[in-house]
């Protein structure tokens, strides 16, 4: 069964809706964009994800009996909206940047065209796929860049709403992660999954000893032990004397980090167990990560500050009309001049200039039709044509392009790009 995501929004979304089907209004043609007016915590770039996961929830964003009944029974808009909605789907068209694309301040990522009635009730939706996704994409490309050539793993389900550790999974893959703790994103996301044992393992058995025979016994010698129930050292100790040095890994998920892998590291190699693994765990963020670069760290997990983002839990996209028609059919741009939230109105084309494929400008054009700007790669691609998806960016495979897609873009940043501290954006972003 399809589940309708109609109602995963705001109630003034409908009543906006209301209002303008009764003035006549709600069939003007309008343009609304979708951006950030800054990047969170004075970060050098960010990354959209949730791209894919919007256009099927798009796609299922119709009003069926339930819906609707329950809609006339709050008297949440009138009989005859009633019976607009019940017809509703999606007709117009999306475009905006591509799934892993780096995004910076006033960056239209995301552009919906359409009637205003089709178009305004889709603001909830698209912003709480986008904002919570692309957070955590965020995070998890900082994360990804102080790790360097060492594989990380999302293992947060646990720290957040069950539906949104799937995404969280999903955002992590493409920003670089290469695995996940959590089956379904697994399964409907074809995310690679990981996974051996917890601490409750061990301390089921009589001793570690029984507990690590059980779990090489179950999946090999080239498993991944957990090392630090008890006392570290004899730990690993135990692990290699059963395994052998065909041990695969070992996890440590406390203590003193850097101390603690050090001397595992020193351990592991005395007793012949040289091709072993070290992965740790813990709480882990992109400065925590960064700090363990010069230990011999195999690999990493990092699972509540990722799905939290580290500390910025939202992108801060907002979704705004920018041009609409007059009752004659004009096309009109239109923005707000609140202080500290003036917009820019009008249909707006981006484009990241390079030199020697190194970004240096993000540029913003406002114009009719796509103009044409030298030297720059289009960063506007077709999402959504007459309520018509492009599939390539669905599914499975539209996740594993959007993570091609972000591993080929982020080499153009600069190098300042990658400093952890807050600071300016890596480009800038100049309006023409």
């Amino acid at each position: 069964m399809v589940t309708s995501t109609a109602l995963l929004t705001d109630r003034y979304e409908l009543t906006m809706l209301d209002a303008a089907l009764r003035d006549g209004t709600g069939d003007r043609a309008s343009v609304f964009e979708v951006f950030s007016r800054r990047l969170s915590g004075g970060r050098r770039y960010g990354v959209l994800a949730g791209t894919g996961r919007l256009l099927e929830a798009v796609e299922r964003f119709r009003f069926g009996d339930a819906e609707l009944s329950w809609l006339g029974q709050e008297g949440v808009v009138s009989p005859a909206t009633v019976d607009w909605l019940a017809d509703y789907r999606f007709r117009g068209s999306i475009s905006g940047y591509r799934e892993g694309e780096l995004y910076f301040p006033t960056s239209p990522v995301l552009t919906v065209e359409g009637s205003f009635a089709e178009a305004v009730i889709l603001e909830t939706l698209i912003l709480s796929i986008l904002n919570a996704d692309s957070a955590i994409a965020t995070a998890a490309a900082r994360m990804v860049s102080a790790a360097g050539d060492r594989p990380l793993a999302e293992m947060g389900s646990r720290r957040t709403q069950e539906r949104a550790a799937v995404s969280a999974s999903r955002a992590a893959f493409i920003a670089g992660f290469s695995a996940t703790s959590n089956l379904e994103a697994g399964r409907r996301w074809g995310v690679p999954t990981m996974g051996t044992a917890a601490h409750a393992f061990t301390l089921l058995h009589d001793s570690e000893e029984a507990a690590f025979q059980a779990q090489i016994d179950a999946m090999g010698p080239s498993t991944t032990l957990l090392v630090d129930t008890y006392d570290v050292m004899t730990a690993v100790e135990t692990a290699v004397r059963l395994a052998g040095p065909e041990l695969g890994a070992v996890r440590i998920d406390s203590g003193d980090l850097p101390v603690v892998v050090q001397a595992v590291r020193a351990r592991l190699d005395e007793l012949g167990a040289t091709g072993t693994r070290i992965t740790v765990t813990n709480d882990l963020d992109e400065y925590a990560i960064a700090g363990l670069a010069a230990s011999p760290v195999d690999s990493y997990g990092a699972g509540t500050r990722l799905v939290g983002g580290s500390g910025y839990p939202t992108a801060g996209f907002v979704y705004k009309l920018v041009e609409r028609a007059d009752a004659d059919g004009t096309m009109r741009a239109v923005a707000k001049k609140s202080v500290e939230k003036a917009g820019t109105g009008g249909r707006k084309w981006a484009f990241r200039l390079l030199e020697d494929g190194v970004a240096t400008e993000e540029r913003i054009v406002v114009a009719d039709e796509q103009p044409a700007v030298p030297d720059a790669r289009d960063l506007i691609v077709p999402l959504v044509v007459d309520g018509a998806a492009d599939p390539a960016h669905l599914g499975a495979d539209g996740v594993r392009a959007a993570r091609e897609h972000h591993a080929r873009v982020v080499r153009e940043l600069p190098p300042e790009a990658k400093r952890l501290s807050g600071g300016d954006p890596a480009i800038p972003t100049a309006l023409r």
